[in-house]
């Protein structure tokens, strides 16, 4: 697993049935590297703190694959890596592999394994339709949050490195699964 774009977003408004809500989905790719630290990635605008930031939503991953799943549902907009709202795009990042409290180093830090993404309205802004929200919900394509225990720098290239695996523990396939379950109860 390799980092293959590392992501920042400013604050953006943007008109929603309405009204103006602001936002940091809206995520490029960065030419240098990022600093990950205890609560946030520096420089990335985290809008909302309730759902978004914080220790066990550090970070967030997505798998450089699952664009190609929504290239292909949404072929009119231009998916740049960054806009499902990551700040890390991660080669062969698979969710049914990934497991709850395993943890990474990855460039100068060492994370770990906290939750998938539960998506929100604002998915739909990138997407230009809340439909997508159901769509991400049926697929298996959540992306990973991470807690930084060790703050540092990582950069495009960086690899994902495996240094402890969580036992007794569930991957974020299988917390993502029961969740979906539950939310459509």
């Amino acid at each position: 697993m390799k980092v293959v774009s590392v992501n920042l977003g400013e604050k953006r408004s943007v008109n929603y049935k309405g009204k103006v809500v602001e936002t940091g989905i809206f995520k490029k790719p960065v030419a240098t590297s990022i600093f990950l630290g205890e609560e946030d990635v520096e420089n990335d605008a985290v809008i909302d703190r309730r759902y978004h930031g914080g220790i066990e939503k550090a970070v967030y991953a997505y798998a450089e694959e699952h664009y190609n799943y929504w290239r292909e549902l949404y072929p009119n907009i231009d998916l740049t890596f960054g806009l499902m709202g990551e700040n890390l795009t991660i080669s062969n990042l698979e969710e049914t592999e990934i497991y709850i409290g395993s943890q990474y180093k990855l460039g100068e830090t060492i994370i770990e394994v906290t939750k998938p993404r539960e998506p929100c309205m604002k998915l739909g802004l990138v997407f230009e339709t809340q439909a997508v929200l159901k769509q991400f919900w049926n697929s298996t394509k959540s992306g990973v949050y991470f807690k930084v225990l060790k703050t540092g720098n990582v950069k495009k290239g960086d690899e994902l490195i495996l240094i402890k695996k969580a036992e007794n523990t569930f991957s974020i396939a299988e917390v993502y699964q029961a969740k979906r379950i539950k939310k459509n109860k």
